[in-house]
């Protein structure tokens, strides 16, 4: 097993940290909200032997801080930059939560630079409140009011403390805990957790969202050279993928393996389930010669 080590990286007017191991054409971790490079800590090893690498998106995890608004055109600005200083080309993408978001967005972007994209538990199109699992529904209603939100998760860190332990299956360590809490030490450094929440796309809202993800959805559906993969699973505590999200992937998104296990997992895949996703992009890179 190849060790991990820990990489700093200058971007534009900060820095991003990553996680890396391996050799060779590069397979990208990108986690989501309100998460880091950590939820990919028990994955990493059980893939195939690549250059893995696992960034902390801007503002999270131990990446930097700057006063930037924490918008998706934020995130993907710096995820850009990021790309470009380690010039990673001919990249494999693997996603969850907003991580797949940002990896279709990418993707789409910079086709050029792609071979093929996994993903569990993302977003891969705009919603309406009908369409968000009724689970969720009362939370992001809340998050997405003014006041309220800002109480939620800059004053309470309720995205941490409440939200995230509630969407996993298999309870986090208090040492696992602690990780995803560290980076948010005050009620600033907490704006990312609040921004991406809020950037739910539900009824038409944010429009910038909505617009970005309509741009990757056209992708999607228009690439048929790019193999993808969704992971599913039971659902577990706060699943966020429907049969029905999932049934329209299966309908709209070219090129598309879906892979179901019957084991249970929350929102939180990759904490609940890491060899079951290790072993499903092992086997898929491997059928589809990604990384040859």
């Amino acid at each position: 097993m190849t060790a991990t080590t820990i990489h700093s990286t200058h971007v534009l007017d900060s820095t991003m940290t990553h996680r890396e191991s391996g050799i060779g054409a590069p397979i990208v971790f990108l986690h989501g909200n309100p998460t880091s490079s950590h939820l990919w800590r028990n994955v990493l090893p059980g893939v195939t032997s690549r250059r893995l690498l696992a960034p902390d998106l801007i503002g999270m995890g131990e990446s930097g801080k700057p006063p930037i608004s924490y918008d998706f055109a934020d995130q993907a600005r710096y995820l850009d930059a990021w790309f470009d200083a380690l010039g990673l080309r001919d990249a494999v993408l693997v996603g969850h939560d907003w991580g797949g978001a940002l990896a279709f967005d990418w993707a789409a972007r910079h086709p050029d630079r792609v071979r093929g994209i996994a993903f569990t538990e993302t977003i891969v199109k705009p919603m309406t409140w009908a369409e968000f699992p009724e689970g969720g529904r009362e939370l992001f209603r809340a998050i997405k009011t003014d006041g309220i939100g800002e109480a939620m998760i800059l004053d309470k860190n309720a995205f941490i403390e409440q939200a995230l332990p509630a969407s996993t299956t298999t309870p986090l360590t208090p040492a696992d805990l602690a990780a995803y809490r560290d980076p948010y030490p005050t009620r600033e450094s907490r704006r990312p957790l609040l921004r991406w929440a809020r950037s739910m796309p539900l009824d038409g809202e944010p429009a910038d969202v909505v617009t970005r993800i309509e741009a990757y959805d056209h992708w999607l559906t228009t690439s048929p050279d790019v193999p993808k993969l969704l992971l599913t699973f039971a659902p577990g505590a706060g699943t966020m993928m429907t049969s029905d999200i999932i049934a329209w992937c299966a309908t709209n998104i070219a090129a598309l393996e879906i892979e179901h296990s019957d084991t249970v997992a929350g929102h939180h895949t990759p904490e609940d389930q890491p060899g079951v996703i290790a072993g499903a992009i092992s086997g898929w890179v491997e059928r589809h010669g990604l990384l040859a």
